[in-house]
């Protein structure tokens, strides 16, 4: 097993298990990831209005799912490490089942705030738990559709900070060093996985980031309709 604590550890492959569930969707499905206060959520919202995208979110996407985010991030009962990472599970189950796959089957293109990579960043790399295993929770509660893009959103540590304010949630609440990790946590995903994993400069104005969100993902489509456009003539040949 990896040593999800080491934050210098090998990160175990994000694709060869998934692609072939994501790929058989007739719309994309993009994740937009980055630590708290990173912009991510405003990112997310607008980039599903330039795709016409559905917009949904983890946790809290669902009517089950908003129940689980408030036992999450409120102020409730403390869950133990390994019921934080079921719970999230259990979260994305419901809105892969409910929201996503729906959506994608119909033709739509699905953006969502945060997915499978918050499960490894914040649970794997900041509690220091098993990014095999985590990732194994994260295929079987997704039925193996994981994100065909995901954009992590980059800010520096104190320009988050600055933005969280004083009004925070439990995760938000966590100890600078856990933060630290998570957002190293993001850094090594998205090396391990760069066919999948694109990186954003979340300073400066909404529209500037929002410009740098489209262009990535623009060209993402681009070459992916490229590369679907020569198979089909390989095909043919």
């Amino acid at each position: 097993m990896t040593d999800a604590g080491n934050s210098s550890s090998p990160v175990p492959s994000q694709g060869a298990a998934f692609n072939s569930a994501a790929s058989n969707s007739a719309g994309f499905y993009i994740a937009i990831e980055g630590w708290e206060a990173s912009g991510k959520s405003t990112q997310a919202e607008l980039l599903a209005g330039h795709l016409d995208a559905t917009l949904s979110r983890e946790p809290g996407g669902t009517q089950l799912g908003r129940s689980i985010r408030r036992m999450l991030l409120d102020d409730g009962p403390i869950p133990t490490d390994r019921a934080e990472a079921l719970l999230f599970a259990a979260d994305r189950a419901q809105h892969i089942q409910e929201i996503v796959r729906p959506s994608l089957d119909s033709g739509r293109h699905v953006v969502t705030d945060r997915s499978y990579g918050s499960t490894l960043a914040y649970q794997g790399h900041g509690r220091g738990q098993s990014l095999e295993e985590l990732l194994w929770l994260s295929e079987w509660a997704s039925d193996g559709l994981l994100p065909h893009l995901v954009v992590l959103i980059r800010v520096a540590s104190d320009e988050a900070e600055r933005r969280l304010g004083p009004e925070r949630d439990r995760l938000e609440s966590e100890p600078d060093e856990f933060g630290d990790r998570v957002r190293l946590g993001f850094d090594h995903l998205a090396a391990a996985d760069p066919e999948r994993w694109r990186i954003v400069d979340g300073n400066g104005s909404i529209d500037a980031v929002h410009q740098r969100v489209v262009a990535v993902v623009d060209n993402w489509m681009t070459k992916r309709a490229l590369a679907t456009k020569r198979a089909g003539d390989n095909k043919r040949g």
